[in-house]
Protein backbone atom coordinates (compact mmCIF):
# COMPACT_ATOMS: atom_id res chain seq x y z
CA UNK A 1 0.00 0.00 0.00
CA UNK A 2 1.67 3.65 -1.06
CA UNK A 3 1.57 6.15 1.41
CA UNK A 4 1.14 9.46 0.45
CA UNK A 5 4.03 12.11 0.34
CA UNK A 6 2.43 14.45 2.71
CA UNK A 7 0.26 12.68 4.96
CA UNK A 8 -2.50 13.94 6.28
CA UNK A 9 -5.25 12.88 8.71
CA UNK A 10 -8.93 12.71 7.87
CA UNK A 11 -11.69 14.74 9.23
CA UNK A 12 -14.26 13.56 11.58
CA UNK A 13 -11.92 11.55 13.57
CA UNK A 14 -11.42 11.70 17.70
CA UNK A 15 -10.00 10.45 20.17
CA UNK A 16 -11.05 8.43 23.35
CA UNK A 17 -8.70 7.77 25.86
CA UNK A 18 -8.15 3.37 26.53
CA UNK A 19 -9.44 2.89 30.23
CA UNK A 20 -7.39 -0.20 30.71
CA UNK A 21 -4.14 1.99 29.60
CA UNK A 22 -3.62 5.66 30.23
CA UNK A 23 -1.22 5.80 27.62
CA UNK A 24 -3.26 4.97 25.10
CA UNK A 25 -6.09 6.03 22.91
CA UNK A 26 -8.37 4.32 20.51
CA UNK A 27 -9.25 6.45 17.26
CA UNK A 28 -12.67 6.72 16.08
CA UNK A 29 -15.03 7.87 13.33
CA UNK A 30 -17.73 10.10 14.27
CA UNK A 31 -18.80 10.57 10.56
CA UNK A 32 -19.49 6.83 10.49
CA UNK A 33 -17.74 6.27 7.33
CA UNK A 34 -15.53 3.41 8.79
CA UNK A 35 -16.62 1.27 11.00
CA UNK A 36 -13.03 0.51 12.40
CA UNK A 37 -10.83 1.50 15.16
CA UNK A 38 -7.07 2.58 15.79
CA UNK A 39 -5.49 1.97 19.10
CA UNK A 40 -2.33 3.90 19.44
CA UNK A 41 -0.09 5.76 22.06
CA UNK A 42 -0.11 9.19 23.45
CA UNK A 43 3.01 9.38 21.54
CA UNK A 44 2.18 8.72 18.51
CA UNK A 45 -1.15 10.49 18.71
CA UNK A 46 1.26 13.75 19.00
CA UNK A 47 2.69 12.76 16.24
CA UNK A 48 -0.33 12.60 13.95
CA UNK A 49 -0.76 16.27 14.92
CA UNK A 50 2.18 16.97 12.36
CA UNK A 51 0.23 15.39 9.91
CA UNK A 52 -1.94 17.79 8.10
CA UNK A 53 -0.70 17.89 4.50
CA UNK A 54 1.82 20.25 4.56
CA UNK A 55 5.02 18.33 4.97
CA UNK A 56 6.71 15.21 3.90
CA UNK A 57 6.87 12.18 5.99
CA UNK A 58 10.97 12.83 6.29
CA UNK A 59 9.96 16.36 7.45
CA UNK A 60 7.50 15.05 9.78
CA UNK A 61 10.29 12.36 11.28
CA UNK A 62 13.09 15.03 11.65
CA UNK A 63 10.34 17.20 13.62
CA UNK A 64 9.82 14.50 16.33
CA UNK A 65 13.33 14.11 16.69
CA UNK A 66 14.02 17.87 17.77
CA UNK A 67 10.58 17.06 19.88
CA UNK A 68 11.98 13.93 21.21
CA UNK A 69 15.57 15.44 21.98
CA UNK A 70 17.53 14.08 18.62
CA UNK A 71 15.93 10.38 19.59
CA UNK A 72 14.65 9.84 15.85
CA UNK A 73 12.54 7.31 15.64
CA UNK A 74 12.87 5.18 12.25
CA UNK A 75 11.27 6.19 9.48
CA UNK A 76 9.84 2.23 9.14
CA UNK A 77 7.91 2.82 12.39
CA UNK A 78 6.05 6.09 11.01
CA UNK A 79 5.18 4.02 7.92
CA UNK A 80 3.67 0.86 9.79
CA UNK A 81 1.56 3.81 11.53
CA UNK A 82 0.85 5.48 8.59
CA UNK A 83 0.25 2.40 6.53
CA UNK A 84 -2.57 0.55 9.35
CA UNK A 85 -4.20 4.30 9.12
CA UNK A 86 -4.40 4.21 5.46
CA UNK A 87 -6.66 0.68 5.98
CA UNK A 88 -8.84 1.86 8.69
CA UNK A 89 -9.72 4.94 6.05
CA UNK A 90 -7.94 7.73 8.63
CA UNK A 91 -5.63 9.22 6.18
CA UNK A 92 -6.94 11.96 3.92
CA UNK A 93 -6.08 9.09 0.59
CA UNK A 94 -7.81 7.04 -1.57
CA UNK A 95 -9.74 4.68 1.05
CA UNK A 96 -11.35 7.58 2.53
CA UNK A 97 -12.26 9.49 -0.97
CA UNK A 98 -13.87 6.79 -2.08
CA UNK A 99 -16.34 6.08 0.97
CA UNK A 100 -16.73 9.76 1.45
CA UNK A 101 -17.67 9.65 -2.78
CA UNK A 102 -19.77 6.64 -2.68
CA UNK A 103 -23.18 6.39 -2.91
CA UNK A 104 -24.55 4.80 0.04
CA UNK A 105 -24.78 6.56 3.59
CA UNK A 106 -24.20 4.71 6.27
CA UNK A 107 -26.35 4.49 9.47
CA UNK A 108 -24.62 6.52 11.91
CA UNK A 109 -27.15 5.89 15.03
CA UNK A 110 -27.52 2.51 15.10
CA UNK A 111 -27.88 1.78 19.43
CA UNK A 112 -30.57 4.79 19.56
CA UNK A 113 -32.43 1.90 17.78
CA UNK A 114 -31.88 -1.23 17.24
CA UNK A 115 -29.36 -2.78 14.45
CA UNK A 116 -31.08 -6.58 13.87
CA UNK A 117 -33.93 -6.02 11.22
CA UNK A 118 -36.12 -8.08 13.24
CA UNK A 119 -35.26 -6.95 16.53
CA UNK A 120 -36.08 -3.59 15.06
CA UNK A 121 -39.20 -3.85 13.11
CA UNK A 122 -40.21 -5.51 16.94
CA UNK A 123 -38.88 -2.42 18.39
CA UNK A 124 -41.03 -0.13 15.98
CA UNK A 125 -44.36 -2.06 16.49
CA UNK A 126 -44.14 -1.91 20.13
CA UNK A 127 -44.08 1.79 19.75
CA UNK A 128 -47.51 2.12 17.57
CA UNK A 129 -49.15 -0.25 20.12
CA UNK A 130 -47.96 1.71 23.32
CA UNK A 131 -49.24 4.50 21.86
CA UNK A 132 -51.87 4.98 18.93
CA UNK A 133 -51.99 1.26 17.82
CA UNK A 134 -50.83 0.06 14.71
CA UNK A 135 -51.64 1.77 11.18
CA UNK A 136 -54.84 0.87 9.61
CA UNK A 137 -55.38 -0.71 6.20
CA UNK A 138 -57.78 1.58 4.62
CA UNK A 139 -57.20 3.81 1.49
CA UNK A 140 -55.42 7.22 2.35
CA UNK A 141 -57.44 10.49 1.32
CA UNK A 142 -54.33 12.84 0.39
CA UNK A 143 -55.64 15.46 2.92
CA UNK A 144 -51.79 15.08 4.54
CA UNK A 145 -49.71 18.06 3.86
CA UNK A 146 -46.90 17.66 6.69
CA UNK A 147 -45.57 16.07 9.69
CA UNK A 148 -43.75 16.95 12.72
CA UNK A 149 -42.66 13.81 14.18
CA UNK A 150 -39.50 14.24 16.81
CA UNK A 151 -35.91 12.96 16.66
CA UNK A 152 -35.42 11.67 19.87
CA UNK A 153 -33.66 8.27 20.27
CA UNK A 154 -36.56 5.81 20.33
CA UNK A 155 -36.19 4.37 24.19
CA UNK A 156 -37.06 8.29 24.84
CA UNK A 157 -39.05 9.55 22.36
CA UNK A 158 -41.55 6.92 22.50
CA UNK A 159 -44.94 6.52 21.20
CA UNK A 160 -44.31 10.21 20.35
CA UNK A 161 -43.41 9.05 17.06
CA UNK A 162 -45.74 6.61 16.43
CA UNK A 163 -48.72 9.06 16.75
CA UNK A 164 -46.69 11.07 13.54
CA UNK A 165 -46.31 7.91 11.53
CA UNK A 166 -49.55 6.76 11.82
CA UNK A 167 -50.97 9.28 10.60
CA UNK A 168 -48.53 9.84 7.81
CA UNK A 169 -49.82 5.72 6.98
CA UNK A 170 -53.11 6.58 6.73
CA UNK A 171 -53.40 9.82 5.41
CA UNK A 172 -50.98 10.23 2.24
CA UNK A 173 -51.09 8.42 -0.62
CA UNK A 174 -47.41 9.78 -1.30
CA UNK A 175 -44.01 7.57 -2.44
CA UNK A 176 -41.66 10.71 -2.45
CA UNK A 177 -41.08 12.46 1.08
CA UNK A 178 -39.35 15.66 1.61
CA UNK A 179 -37.62 15.07 5.08
CA UNK A 180 -36.81 18.54 6.34
CA UNK A 181 -34.52 18.18 9.34
CA UNK A 182 -32.11 19.74 11.98
CA UNK A 183 -29.12 20.27 11.40
CA UNK A 184 -27.11 19.42 14.35
CA UNK A 185 -23.04 19.40 12.76
CA UNK A 186 -23.29 21.57 10.35
CA UNK A 187 -22.76 25.70 10.10
CA UNK A 188 -24.39 26.25 6.46
CA UNK A 189 -28.15 26.80 6.90
CA UNK A 190 -29.10 24.34 4.17
CA UNK A 191 -27.52 21.39 3.40
CA UNK A 192 -28.63 18.55 0.58
CA UNK A 193 -26.99 14.66 0.45
CA UNK A 194 -27.19 12.48 -2.81
CA UNK A 195 -26.84 9.89 -0.86
CA UNK A 196 -29.15 6.93 -0.66
CA UNK A 197 -29.96 5.79 3.05
CA UNK A 198 -29.43 3.07 4.44
CA UNK A 199 -30.65 1.11 7.95
CA UNK A 200 -30.67 -2.43 9.01
CA UNK A 201 -34.10 -2.38 6.95
CA UNK A 202 -32.23 -1.53 3.42
CA UNK A 203 -31.57 1.04 1.13
CA UNK A 204 -33.98 3.89 0.61
CA UNK A 205 -33.28 5.58 -2.60
CA UNK A 206 -32.80 9.26 -2.93
CA UNK A 207 -34.80 11.43 -5.57
CA UNK A 208 -31.86 12.76 -8.08
CA UNK A 209 -34.80 14.21 -9.72
CA UNK A 210 -36.50 16.37 -7.56
CA UNK A 211 -32.96 16.93 -6.24
CA UNK A 212 -31.71 18.21 -9.12
CA UNK A 213 -34.87 20.96 -9.41
CA UNK A 214 -34.07 21.88 -6.10
CA UNK A 215 -30.88 22.52 -7.16
CA UNK A 216 -31.82 24.79 -9.91
CA UNK A 217 -34.16 26.60 -8.05
CA UNK A 218 -32.54 27.59 -5.12
CA UNK A 219 -29.11 27.70 -6.76
CA UNK A 220 -25.15 27.15 -5.02
CA UNK A 221 -24.37 26.64 -2.04
CA UNK A 222 -26.56 23.35 -1.19
CA UNK A 223 -23.78 20.87 -1.08
CA UNK A 224 -20.83 23.12 0.90
CA UNK A 225 -20.45 20.49 3.63
CA UNK A 226 -19.76 17.31 2.52
CA UNK A 227 -19.89 15.90 6.27
CA UNK A 228 -23.00 17.41 7.37
CA UNK A 229 -24.76 14.24 6.98
CA UNK A 230 -22.78 11.72 7.80
CA UNK A 231 -23.33 11.91 11.82
CA UNK A 232 -26.69 13.33 11.49
CA UNK A 233 -29.32 11.23 13.00
CA UNK A 234 -32.44 13.66 12.39
CA UNK A 235 -33.22 12.02 9.15
CA UNK A 236 -32.00 8.83 9.59
CA UNK A 237 -34.51 7.91 12.60
CA UNK A 238 -37.31 8.90 10.44
CA UNK A 239 -36.63 6.96 7.03
CA UNK A 240 -36.49 3.71 9.54
CA UNK A 241 -40.12 4.39 10.56
CA UNK A 242 -40.55 5.23 6.65
CA UNK A 243 -38.98 1.84 5.79
CA UNK A 244 -41.49 -0.15 8.00
CA UNK A 245 -44.71 1.58 7.27
CA UNK A 246 -43.89 1.13 3.37
CA UNK A 247 -42.13 -2.07 3.23
CA UNK A 248 -43.84 -4.34 0.98
CA UNK A 249 -46.74 -2.36 0.19
CA UNK A 250 -44.44 0.33 -1.95
CA UNK A 251 -41.73 1.81 -3.19
CA UNK A 252 -40.48 5.30 -1.52
CA UNK A 253 -37.73 8.04 -1.85
CA UNK A 254 -36.77 10.53 0.15
CA UNK A 255 -35.03 14.10 -0.43
CA UNK A 256 -32.99 14.69 2.80
CA UNK A 257 -32.74 18.44 3.71
CA UNK A 258 -30.92 20.09 6.57
CA UNK A 259 -31.55 22.94 7.73
CA UNK A 260 -29.22 24.82 10.24
CA UNK A 261 -29.42 27.42 13.06
CA UNK A 262 -31.76 30.41 13.10
CA UNK A 263 -29.79 31.89 15.90
CA UNK A 264 -28.87 35.22 13.57
CA UNK A 265 -32.84 35.43 13.02
CA UNK A 266 -33.40 35.32 17.15
CA UNK A 267 -30.87 37.57 18.02
CA UNK A 268 -32.26 40.34 15.84
CA UNK A 269 -36.11 39.42 16.22
CA UNK A 270 -36.97 40.25 12.34
CA UNK A 271 -38.55 37.76 10.48
CA UNK A 272 -36.76 35.05 9.06
CA UNK A 273 -38.36 35.76 5.62
CA UNK A 274 -35.59 38.74 5.93
CA UNK A 275 -32.84 36.61 5.24
CA UNK A 276 -32.11 36.05 1.85
CA UNK A 277 -31.48 32.04 1.86
CA UNK A 278 -34.19 31.41 3.82
CA UNK A 279 -36.66 32.89 1.89
CA UNK A 280 -34.84 31.75 -1.54
CA UNK A 281 -35.17 27.93 -0.16
CA UNK A 282 -39.54 28.68 0.72
CA UNK A 283 -39.31 29.82 -2.80
CA UNK A 284 -37.43 26.88 -4.32
CA UNK A 285 -39.30 24.26 -2.52
CA UNK A 286 -42.59 25.93 -3.44
CA UNK A 287 -41.81 25.80 -7.09
CA UNK A 288 -40.40 22.20 -7.18
CA UNK A 289 -43.48 21.04 -6.10
CA UNK A 290 -45.45 23.27 -8.15
CA UNK A 291 -43.35 21.24 -11.10
CA UNK A 292 -43.69 17.78 -9.42
CA UNK A 293 -46.37 15.53 -10.96
CA UNK A 294 -47.23 13.72 -8.13
CA UNK A 295 -47.91 13.80 -4.24
CA UNK A 296 -45.60 14.89 -2.11
CA UNK A 297 -45.72 14.43 1.60
CA UNK A 298 -43.14 16.81 3.81
CA UNK A 299 -41.66 15.43 7.02
CA UNK A 300 -40.82 18.07 9.70
CA UNK A 301 -37.81 16.16 11.60
CA UNK A 302 -37.46 18.13 14.97
CA UNK A 303 -37.92 18.73 18.69
CA UNK A 304 -38.78 21.23 21.24
CA UNK A 305 -37.32 22.43 24.16
CA UNK A 306 -33.93 21.11 25.39
CA UNK A 307 -32.78 22.14 28.89
CA UNK A 308 -30.76 21.46 32.15
CA UNK A 309 -27.02 21.29 32.74
CA UNK A 310 -26.59 18.78 29.75
CA UNK A 311 -27.05 21.51 27.55
CA UNK A 312 -25.15 24.37 29.22
CA UNK A 313 -27.92 25.88 32.10
CA UNK A 314 -25.92 26.38 35.37
CA UNK A 315 -29.01 24.61 38.11
CA UNK A 316 -30.86 21.16 37.52
CA UNK A 317 -34.57 21.56 36.07
CA UNK A 318 -36.90 22.07 38.78
CA UNK A 319 -40.59 21.70 38.84
CA UNK A 320 -41.05 25.39 38.59
CA UNK A 321 -38.84 25.40 35.33
CA UNK A 322 -40.73 22.60 34.19
CA UNK A 323 -44.15 23.93 34.12
CA UNK A 324 -42.78 27.20 32.76
CA UNK A 325 -41.64 25.38 29.64
CA UNK A 326 -44.60 23.23 29.46
CA UNK A 327 -46.60 26.43 28.84
CA UNK A 328 -44.19 27.64 26.32
CA UNK A 329 -44.26 24.29 24.73
CA UNK A 330 -48.12 25.27 24.58
CA UNK A 331 -47.75 28.28 23.16
CA UNK A 332 -45.24 27.19 20.32
CA UNK A 333 -47.79 24.30 19.29
CA UNK A 334 -50.79 26.38 19.10
CA UNK A 335 -49.11 28.45 16.37
CA UNK A 336 -48.33 25.32 15.05
CA UNK A 337 -52.21 24.35 14.79
CA UNK A 338 -53.29 27.65 13.24
CA UNK A 339 -50.47 27.09 10.99
CA UNK A 340 -49.13 31.02 12.06
CA UNK A 341 -45.09 30.17 11.53
CA UNK A 342 -45.06 34.22 12.12
CA UNK A 343 -46.10 34.25 15.57
CA UNK A 344 -44.79 30.65 16.53
CA UNK A 345 -41.05 32.07 15.59
CA UNK A 346 -42.03 35.19 17.69
CA UNK A 347 -42.73 33.30 20.46
CA UNK A 348 -39.10 31.93 20.56
CA UNK A 349 -37.74 35.01 19.79
CA UNK A 350 -39.41 37.01 22.72
CA UNK A 351 -37.53 33.74 25.09
CA UNK A 352 -34.28 34.37 23.38
CA UNK A 353 -34.64 30.59 22.42
CA UNK A 354 -33.57 30.11 25.48
CA UNK A 355 -34.71 26.88 25.59
CA UNK A 356 -33.06 25.71 22.56
CA UNK A 357 -35.97 24.98 20.15
CA UNK A 358 -34.25 22.48 17.66
CA UNK A 359 -37.14 22.19 15.25
CA UNK A 360 -37.53 25.94 14.84
CA UNK A 361 -35.60 25.66 11.80
CA UNK A 362 -37.06 23.08 9.69
CA UNK A 363 -40.41 23.67 11.32
CA UNK A 364 -40.46 27.83 9.99
CA UNK A 365 -39.03 26.39 7.12
CA UNK A 366 -41.60 23.76 6.00
CA UNK A 367 -44.83 25.86 7.01
CA UNK A 368 -43.83 28.50 4.82
CA UNK A 369 -43.39 26.28 2.28
CA UNK A 370 -46.16 24.18 2.51
CA UNK A 371 -48.71 26.73 3.68
CA UNK A 372 -51.14 24.20 4.94
CA UNK A 373 -54.80 25.15 6.35
CA UNK A 374 -54.76 23.59 9.78
CA UNK A 375 -52.30 21.78 11.79
CA UNK A 376 -53.61 19.28 14.72
CA UNK A 377 -51.73 18.01 17.83
CA UNK A 378 -51.53 14.33 17.67
CA UNK A 379 -49.46 13.75 20.49
CA UNK A 380 -46.81 15.74 23.08
CA UNK A 381 -44.47 14.18 25.67
CA UNK A 382 -41.23 15.11 27.55
CA UNK A 383 -37.94 13.44 28.84
CA UNK A 384 -36.79 14.76 31.89
CA UNK A 385 -33.40 12.79 33.95
CA UNK A 386 -34.55 11.88 36.88
CA UNK A 387 -32.16 14.12 38.78
CA UNK A 388 -32.82 17.06 36.27
CA UNK A 389 -29.73 16.89 34.23
CA UNK A 390 -31.74 17.45 31.19
CA UNK A 391 -35.40 17.70 29.82
CA UNK A 392 -36.17 17.40 26.15
CA UNK A 393 -39.75 17.97 24.96
CA UNK A 394 -41.22 16.77 21.79
CA UNK A 395 -44.67 16.74 19.86
CA UNK A 396 -46.47 15.18 16.95
CA UNK A 397 -48.48 17.64 14.76
CA UNK A 398 -50.06 17.12 11.57
CA UNK A 399 -50.73 19.41 8.80
CA UNK A 400 -53.83 19.55 6.32
CA UNK A 401 -54.18 20.76 3.09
Amino acid sequence: MSLPEYPSIRPGLTAVPDPTHPGFVFLLDRLFLSDQQARISKLELDWLRLCDGSRPLRDIQAEVGRNLNGQTPPLAVFEKLLTSLEAAAFLDGPRFRQLLDGPVRQPSCIGAYEGDPERLRLQVERLFRAGPGLPGNGKPDGSLRAALVPHMDYQRGGATFAWGFKEVRERTDASLFVIIATSHYSPQRFTLTRKHFKTPLGIVPTDQRYIDKLVSAYGDGLFDDPFAHLPEHSIELEVVFLQYLYEKRRPIRIVPLLVGSFHDCVAEGGSPMTRRDIARMVEALRRVETATKEPICYLISGDLAHVGPKFGDPRPVAEAFLALSREQDRAILKHTETVNPARYFQVIAEEGDRRRICGLPPTYTTLQATQPSRGKVLHYDRYIHPEGHESVSFASVAFYR
